[in-house]
């Protein structure tokens, strides 16, 4: 390969707004009964993110198939979706989408901190929560994200505009997005988070702003969504006998201002959110629940509102 080929396939890869990195167990905590905090290092984190500006971020996580050889999806650039998808299952590993805890950035290095959610009852498990069970340091991960500074590649959902409050609605699935962007908003944000988690013992520390109250609800054996939605419903003042409603296909449900997978009318991007803007994430049959009520019923119009589902009871997500 001659020097100059190797040169732009160098540009290219620096012009591409996401990065690949192997990234490296360094700490593994088990925070509360269902999460567990792994804490990864590696020289290749130093160009992944942009500390201060997470908030909701989503990035992928690859994990090793059972022979522990990851993919070299790098080296296929933007086409990196396609070539994973032509390896065999063997060789694949396995894709999962999830969102950073946080980032932090140190004379030693740069750190990824990422809380995954144990679902280890019998055909509950998944790879990652599989994974992260037996985490332990000097393991590797391939992870996707941001390259550092490029803001603008996607994967954040968060956008208030210049709405004074929020309120922040979701599960245990849905939790590190929410105390990342509330550790990384304005000082001086108002608002309401509700956290639905497993049990009481899930409730974790964020560092939010004065202004934020910030509510835990067990769920202690119901059913996703049966702590939530009577919550949120109640602090907006509307009825709470409410029926969670099942999600028809499997795609996830995902509304925000900018973006409708039902093909509703989109408003311009950075519309102001009056004087709220609501941010609902989890289980995708709760949040087309919530969905229902807010806009439907309660009058609250979409542009203030992103919904998006994260999984759905009983579907295993690919990516």
């Amino acid at each position: 390969m001659s020097a100059e080929h190797i040169a732009a396939q160098e540009a290219e890869r620096e012009a591409r707004p996401f990065a690949f990195v192997r990234a490296i167990v360094e700490e593994v905590e088990r925070v509360s009964p269902s999460f567990v905090r792994v804490t990864f290092g590696g020289r290749e984190l130093d160009e992944f993110g942009t500390p201060g500006a997470v908030f909701d971020q989503r990035i992928k996580l690859i994990f090793p198939p059972a022979g522990g050889e990851l993919p070299d999806l790098a080296a296929a650039g933007a086409g990196w979706w396609d070539f994973w998808l032509t390896l065999p299952e063997a060789e694949r590993g396995s894709i999962r989408t999830y969102s950073i805890r946080e980032l932090l950035v140190e004379e030693s290095g740069t750190r990824l901190v990422v809380d995954f959610v144990l679902h280890l009852a019998p055909g509950l498990t998944g790879p990652a929560s599989w994974w992260a069970s037996g985490a332990k340091p000097g393991d590797e991960l391939l992870i996707l994200g941001p390259r550092r500074g490029r803001v603008g590649g996607g994967g954040i959902e968060y956008a208030p505009g210049d709405a004074p409050s929020v309120l922040l609605a979701g599960d245990e699935t849905a939790a590190p997005a929410i105390a990342r962007i509330l550790e990384d908003a304005d000082p001086d944000l108002r608002g309401i988070a509700f956290i639905e988690v497993p049990e009481e013992a899930d409730a974790l520390a964020i560092a939010a702003p004065a202004g934020v109250a910030i509510h835990w609800l067990a769920r202690d054996g119901r059913r996703p969504g049966e702590a939530l939605i009577p919550a949120v419903l109640e602090h907006l003042g509307a009825a709470t006998a409410v029926e969670i409603r099942d999600v028809e296909t499997e795609d996830l449900v995902w509304e925000t201002p900018v973006y409708s997978g039902l093909g509703e009318e989109l408003v311009a991007s950075g519309q102001a959110h009056a004087d709220r803007y609501y941010w609902i994430a989890g289980e995708s049959g709760v949040v087309t629940t919530l969905r229902r009520h807010l806009v439907k019923d309660l009058g609250i119009d979409r542009a203030q509102v992103a919904f998006m589902g994260y999984w759905r009871i009983g579907v295993a997500m690919r990516g």
